[in-house]
């Protein structure tokens, strides 16, 4: 029986099982403590100095139009992450991301909702469809494109393939046509200045429109026909790599051609399992996480390592082949995204190296018996659970 009064909460305090620490009588954030407990105490095992590796969307500044709203997470915010940015968006019904173009690769995931995605390649090859929950599209860098929400509205992350990358500073069709002579206008296309009387004087951004029709009655024929490679791909529709503690579905330019720049893992952690310790050899990790809770330790190497806490709407980040790990430390289900500017998704697991290499050499290096030598897999396991010594909440 809970007999704590009513309004009660517990007070985090940072002071380890060891004794190490004291209690904190200052001013001070409970409720931050409460959601960063492996920050107010840290593990024994993290040690030395490593830079800020958590951002949350919700520290980020709103730019709300009518028609919809944008946030962003970009070195201003998160110093480290000097490889990719990321956005997130969501439109209302009608709502429309205007005609623009930008000088990254932009790489998306569908949170929720439906929109109408559209594109021009640079031989006249055109691209319109639809994206729904789960669902990916991916513009190469200088593609002009759109995106509008449909009869649901819908929100959506964007990653480009530059930390510096800001979603104000696009290359929009209004922000040139405000900024070009009419009589420029009127040369370019033929037709009186006059035609140019109502058009915005700066940048819309995001604007409200009507719902589109259905896509069929939307459809316009290029004489070059549509694009070669598709710029939408259906993640959630991919068969997973399924195992003891959850399912990992891999997306690079092996399953999804366009996509040159930028890779990506949509990783699914039960509760009491984890994302094994592992390291990516190819480049820094962009994570998003999409439900759930979780701790990551990061390793650096000469002794430094350091915990995070995660939850949804946060982002995470990892300095490239740095070892690390993703322990589930809540009670639903955690899903997030790993994320990379490279054309391939690649990932090197602890447990499959040393299953790999000599036992005699793994025994006299870790000074380890045959309890963990015969354990170890051949095969790699990208989420594991093992009853009895998984991680589970108080």
């Amino acid at each position: 029986m809970d007999n704590k009064p009513e309004g009660y909460y517990y007070v985090p305090q940072p002071i380890r099982n060891d004794g190490a620490g004291g209690v904190d009588k200052g001013p001070r954030d409970i409720m931050r403590d409460l959601e960063n407990p492996d920050m107010l105490v840290p593990p024994i095992t993290d040690a030395g100095l490593l830079p800020n590796l958590k951002f949350s969307f919700s520290d980020t500044h709103m730019t709300l139009n009518n028609g919809g709203w944008s946030r962003e997470i970009t070195v201003r915010d998160l110093p480290i992450a000097t490889t990719l940015a990321g956005v997130n968006m969501s439109l209302t019904p009608g709502g429309v991301r205007e005609l623009h173009w930008h000088q990254q690769a932009e790489w998306s995931y569908m949170l929720l909702g439906h929109a109408r995605i559209t594109a021009v390649d640079q031989n006249g090859h055109n691209f319109i469809a639809d994206v729904g929950p789960g669902d990916l599209w991916y513009f190469p860098p200088g593609i002009p494109h759109s995106i509008q929400g449909l009869e649901d509205g819908c929100e959506f992350l964007l990653v480009f393939d530059d930390g510096h990358f800001s979603d104000l500073n696009t290359l929009s069709i209004s922000d040139w046509f405000a900024h070009t002579p009419k009589d420029v206008l009127s040369s370019n296309f033929g037709v009186p200045m006059s035609a140019f009387n109502h058009i915005p004087k700066e940048q819309v951004y995001i604007y409200q429109d009507k719902v589109p029709g259905p896509i069929e009655t939307q459809q316009v024929q290029s004489p070059y026909g549509k694009v070669p490679l598709s710029f939408k791909h259906r993640l959630l529709a991919q068969t997973p790599i399924k195992t003891s503690g959850g399912s990992v579905r891999i997306v690079d330019s092996t399953n999804f051609p366009i996509s040159k720049a930028i890779a990506a893992a949509l990783v699914e952690i039960e509760p009491g399992a984890m994302r094994e310790l592992h390291w990516h050899p190819n480049n820094d990790e962009w994570q998003y996480y999409l439900q759930g809770t979780g701790r990551m330790t990061v390793f650096a190497g000469n002794g430094t390592a350091r915990t995070f806490d995660y939850r949804a709407g946060d982002v995470g980040y990892v300095p490239f082949a740095n070892g690390h790990y993703i322990e589930n430390t809540g009670t639903e289900t955690l899903w997030f995204l790993e994320i990379f500017k490279s054309d391939r998704f690649q990932d090197v697991s602890l447990n499959q190296w040393m299953a790999l290499t000599p036992s005699e050499l793994v025994k006299s290096n870790l000074q380890v018996g045959p309890e963990l030598l015969n354990a170890l897999r051949k095969e790699k396991w990208p989420v594991v659970k093992y009853p009895g010594f998984s991680y589970y909440p108080r």
